[in-house]
């Protein structure tokens, strides 16, 4: 799961969460991908090699994986979401860092904060929010519709006080 409860670091805390998005491809796998790509769209070159016709589609072959880099890279950028959720007796407080250093936060008291599931409307199905603060916020809108349903189960054992399992 993309998603994982710790260890409480101070003697205030209860509980700890912290969420990321699913990566399907690592790093090491994109620079695989890469070199894979560009041999096989290189391939064709080796007809045309030393003649005119392989200058004239050189350029076109790097483009293309030269789009393929970029587009990886982007979506490597715009998958940079951290979410850090601490539970303590008297604050639940939710941090968001997003791509591109977008930062953004979120507190209320843990007694009057609710878990909501919005099973359509939502951006996603089985949409999760808190709310009990000044404003409803988002959680874990990146996983998947399981993945969403167990953290709905496990915050809210969290905050009624229960054990949480890891």
């Amino acid at each position: 799961m993309p998603y994982e409860w710790l260890p409480p670091s101070s003697g205030d805390e209860i509980a700890r969460l912290h969420l990321w998005p699913y990566r399907s491809l690592p790093r090491r796998g994109f620079v695989w991908f890469i070199g894979g790509t560009a041999l096989l769209i290189c391939l064709p070159l080796l007809a045309v090699l030393g003649s005119m016709v392989m200058w004239a589609l050189l350029p076109f072959l790097l483009a293309a994986v030269g789009a393929i880099w970029w587009a990886l890279e982007r979506s490597y950028r715009d998958g940079e979401i951290l979410e850090d959720m601490v539970l303590a007796s008297a604050r639940v407080t939710l941090e968001r860092h997003g791509p591109r250093g977008a930062h953004q936060t979120w507190e209320a008291n843990p007694h009057w904060v609710r878990v909501i599931r919005h099973e359509t409307g939502g951006p996603v199905p089985h949409y999760l929010t808190l709310t009990g603060g000044p404003r409803e916020v988002e959680i874990g809108a990146f996983l998947t519709d399981d993945e969403r349903k167990q953290l709905e189960w496990e915050l809210r054992r969290a905050l009624r006080g229960e054990a949480r399992g890891a």
